[in-house]
Order: structure tokens, then C-alpha cells, then sequence
């Protein structure tokens, strides 16, 4: 249908006013890999915030600083205990209604009452005062501003909500407004023009799930789509050479990693996991599949993320005869089809991973060589991104290969949090560590859940991260640089590196 409107539109182009009322009402068309499950930001929340359809309390800047956002303001009582947050005024929901305290605490309680990260905070109540909604905790909680802005603690108007508080209708405060919702593939939305921060110059715009990176890369090529995310390397190598097309990279906190069942019978053993992490030629897959040689990652933390970052060099982390020294310590023997057994059992393991991102099972089959060098049989399943917590729920998961989001909120420690625990029966998230605790760890992120000082964070941080990195529950391989291809008829463009916002309210066609 686009094409066939933008050809329509050519026996108009002599005709100057013709022509900018054209470009004044063409919509914008994104298409990307992520299914819309629900209008529930629980599920869903991440496509809405990014289409800027809903907003959170705390925001952030270009730098990935917390920022104000629906709070302009907040600040935490002396002993960290409470939190107040200051509303903004004048702005409304899409359906006329004021954002109030009241509709702030409703999405809140919403969002608390589901998994979600969330949880990780210790909130004991939340209440209204004024145009303040105050939060109270049990315990200190400095990342409580981070944890709020992320995308399943959108608030919406009290009409989203039925009598049971589920969200049946969309209904943000954001410059776009729902027009259509079809999940789990098509969102449309238009400008709302009494947004607080000012009505965007494009009027209207959509989204469009498409699993296939093939296909995504076809849409932007025909014309199909104005922007198109998550491209993988051959379709780049391509579409650069399009004049219609802008290509746009953004380094990301997105690490691609190998999730380790550590109860399972062959992995059980830290020496196993560090086998296999030593195996991995970081730099080749990097180099050679994701063209981004800077890319490889021999921890789990980019050096944004302050910290965090051990600063451990890629290029010495493979060391393959090291792996078979640690293998024969945990009695592998190589059998005469040049394979491992041990007990007469072979040392064979199964891959989940996903094509929603298109380098994953690229990723997967070279792990899948590189393993066999030293004698470990690995079966790759390309399945849905699903299967990999469904897996870690029933224990049916013995290698996941996925690509973790550690920007999920502006601080790091939210996310780890929900991935590994600090409580004691913690064995961690869908999406973090399975069957490993470490009780060193658990107490430095209890005491990191509770600072409310800069030194505790920086004495801590890197203790975390080098226990992880000695204990292997989670293999790194690299680091992500987010893809998208632009039609050149835009202004404006941009990539949020916390993924956050497609910012498309700072977009404008142009004359």
C-alpha cells in the first residue's frame, strides 16, 4: 500500500502546497522484530514506550542519565526510606483526563502487582499528596528512580484499567495516541495535540513485528518501511549501498551471552563452564559474523557502564588447549570419533536460541565448530525467544543463547537484581543465571540494594562482576551495536542506546 500511495502522489509533485501537504500527512512506517503481546505494559510496555505512546515517572537524557519525565522532580528522606516524586503539571492522558497522583498510583499498583522488575524493590506502600506520589520502602533502595523508568512502569489513565486493575485499553500521556492496536504485529498510532511538551511534526505512524531480518531488510529496500531496525550484516552490507537509505549503528549495554543451566549434570562444575567460555574465538565472531571486530566481549559489561566494567581484553580470552586441561580434570577423555565421554556417556549439550534477532543462530552454529575443537557436541535449536525461560522454569533449558539487555533501566544493578537475586531461595531470572547462587554475591547485591552512597556502588560493582566472570553461570561473547536503516526523506533520526525510544516525535519529514 505504500508504494502504491507514494506512487500516486508523483502527479502531484509539480504542485508546491500539493506536495507539503503530502509530506505533512505521509505516515511513518517502522517495522521491527518485536511482537505486541497485549496493550499490558507488563508484556508489552517496551513497544508503546518506544512508539511514545506512554510515558514513566523518571525519564532519561541523550547520555542515559535519569531525567525527568512525568516527575520533574523527586528526592528521598535522610534515611532512604522515602521516596517523593513530583508530578508535572498540565500534562494528560490521551483521553482528556489530568495525570494525576491518583492515575500515577493506579499504574504503579498495577505494575507491582505483576512480575516485573519492580519487584526487586522493596516498596512497602505508595500514597498521594497532592501532586506527589510518595513511595515508602522497607530498606534503602537507591536505584528506585532507575527501576522507574522502565517500560512495565508506564503510566497510564485510570479508564486503561477494569474493576480487577487488568489494562484493557492503551491510554498513555505520551504525543502519540493509539489509533489501532492488532496484536501481535500492528500498532498505529496519530499525534495528540495537546501533548505537554508540544504536538510532533509527523502526524501518524505504525509499527510492524517482522520476525525475519530478510524480511525487514526487503521492506526498507522496496520502500515498505521509513525505518527498519535490527538489520543483520549481510542485509547492511547491502542496503549501504541504497540512495535511498541512511544506515544508522549505535553501540548498546545489549550483551550477547550464553546462559548456563548450573545444575544441570554436565555444567554443575564452574571449571565446565569456564571450558567452554575459554573455547570461544570472541574476536572471529565478532570480526567475521557481526562485521564489528570492536564488538567482542570477554565480560558482560561494557566499559559504559562504569563500574561494572572490568576491562578484560577479548583477544586473550580463548585459549582452547586450557579448556581440554580443565575438561581432563573433570575425568572428559576423548573417545575415538575425537568427541568427549566420560562414563561412557558423550559430553553433548542443546542450544535454544531465536531468530527475532537475525546474528543469534549465525552465533550459535559458530559456537557449535568452535565447541567441537574441543570435543563438545552441540546441538543448536532455533526456536521462539519464549522457549528459552519457558525452559528455565521447568529445567528443561541446558544452553540459552540470547542477547540481555543490561539498559534496561539506567542502572545495571535493576536488571541484575531480577537476573540473579539477592534472596536467599533466589536461583535466578528467565533471563539472568539458572541453578547458581553465590552467597558473596548475594550480599554484595543486598548491600548495593540499600546504598544510597557513589563508593559503595564502586567498591562493589566489580566485585560482582569478576565473581561472575570467575564462575561462568553467564558466558559473554559480545557486545551489541543496534542497526537500522532510514529512508533519507526523514530529518531528525537518531537511536536511543538504551533502547527506550524510537524518538519519532523528534522526527519530521523532509519539504
Amino acid at each position: 500500500m505504500k508504494r502504491a500511495f507514494a506512487a500516486g502522489v508523483t502527479l502531484l509533485l509539480a504542485l508546491p502546497t500539493a506536495s507539503s501537504l503530502w509530506a505533512a500527512d505521509q505516515r511513518l512506517d517502522i517495522v521491527a522484530p518485536w511482537e505486541i503481546k497485549s496493550a499490558n505494559p507488563a508484556t508489552s510496555g517496551y513497544v508503546f514506550g518506544r512508539m511514545r505512546v506512554a510515558e514513566t515517572l523518571v525519564d532519561t537524557d541523550a547520555d542515559g542519565q535519569l531525567a525527568p519525565g512525568l516527575a520533574t522532580e523527586w528526592q528521598v528522606s535522610d534515611n532512604g526510606l522515602t521516596w517523593r516524586f513530583t508530578l508535572r503539571e498540565g500534562a494528560t492522558f490521551h483521553d482528556g483526563s489530568a495525570v494525576t497522583a491518583d492515575a500515577v498510583l493506579t499504574s504503579l499498583e498495577a505494575a507491582l502487582a505483576k512480575p516485573g522488575i519492580l519487584d526487586s524493590a522493596p516498596i512497602r506502600h505508595m500514597s498521594a499528596d497532592g501532586r506527589d506520589v510518595v513511595i515508602a520502602l522497607d530498606s534503602p533502595f537507591s536505584a528506585l528512580p532507575a527501576l522507574l523508568a522502565h517500560s512495565t512502569a508506564l503510566i497510564l489513565a485510570e479508564a486503561a484499567f477494569d474493576a480487577q486493575g487488568d489494562v484493557v485499553a492503551m491510554i498513555g500521556s505520551g504525543p502519540y495516541q493509539v489509533e489501532e492496536l492488532s496484536p501481535p504485529q500492528r500498532l498505529t498510532v496519530t499525534r495528540f495535540d495537546n501533548y505537554w511538551g508540544g504536538a510532533p511534526a509527523i502526524a501518524s505512524a505504525s509499527y510492524l513485528a517482522v520476525s525475519r531480518g530478510e524480511t525487514r531488510a526487503l521492506m526498507a529496500e522496496s520502500g515498505d518501511a521509513d525505518i527498519v531496525f535490527t538489520l543483520d550484516p549481510a542485509s547492511q552490507a547491502r542496503l549501504s549501498r541504497n540512495a535511498r537509505l541512511t544506515l544508522h549503528s549505535e553501540p548498546l549495554p545489549r550483551t550477547i551471552m550464553l546462559k548456563l543451566n548450573a545444575g544441570h549434570a554436565l555444567l554443575d562444575d564452574a571449571r565446565a563452564r569456564q571450558a567452554l567460555s575459554m573455547a570461544i574465538d570472541r574476536q572471529g565472531i565478532a570480526a567475521g559474523l557481526l562485521r564489528t571486530p570492536e564488538a567482542a566481549a570477554a565480560e558482560l559489561f561494557p566499559v559504559s557502564l562504569g563500574p561494572w566494567h572490568l576491562g578484560l581484553e577479548a583477544s586473550t580470552a580463548q585459549d582452547v588447549e586450557g579448556a581440554k586441561v580443565l575438561l581432563a580434570e573433570l575425568g572428559w577423555q576423548t573417545g575415538s570419533n575425537g568427541m568427549l565421554e566420560r562414563d561412557g556417556e558423550p559430553f553433548a549439550l542443546t542450544l535454544r536460541t531465536y531468530a527475532d534477532r537475525p546474528e543469534l543462530p549465525l552465533v550459535a552454529t559458530a559456537l557449535q565448530s568452535q565447541w567441537q575443537e574441543i570435543g563438545v557436541a552441540l546441538e543448536v535449536a532455533v526456536t521462539n525467544a519464549s522457549e528459552i525461560p519457558s525452559g528455565h522454569h521447568d529445567d528443561s533449558l541446558e544452553v540459552g543463547l540470547s542477547g540481555r539487555n543490561y539498559g534496561l533501566v539506567p542502572n545495571p544493578l535493576g536488571s541484575l537484581l531480577d537476573d540473579i537475586g539477592s534472596d536467599p531461595d533466589a536461583m535466578g531470572g528467565d533471563w539472568g543465571t539458572m541453578n547458581w547462587r553465590d552467597e558473596d554475591v548475594a550480599q554484595w547485591l543486598d548491600t548495593l540494594r540499600q546504598a544510597t552512597d557513589e563508593q559503595t556502588l564502586t567498591d562493589l560493582a566489580p566485585l560482582v562482576a569478576e565473581r561472575l566472570h570467575q564462575e561462568m553461570p553467564l558466558i559473554p561473547i559480545a557486545w551489541y551495536q543496534q542497526t537500522a536503516a532510514v529512508n533519507q526523506q526523514l530529518e531528525g533520526f537518531s537511536i536511543d542506546p538504551l533502547e527506550r525510544s524510537y524518538r519519532i516525535d523528534q522526527l519530521e519529514w523532509a519539504e
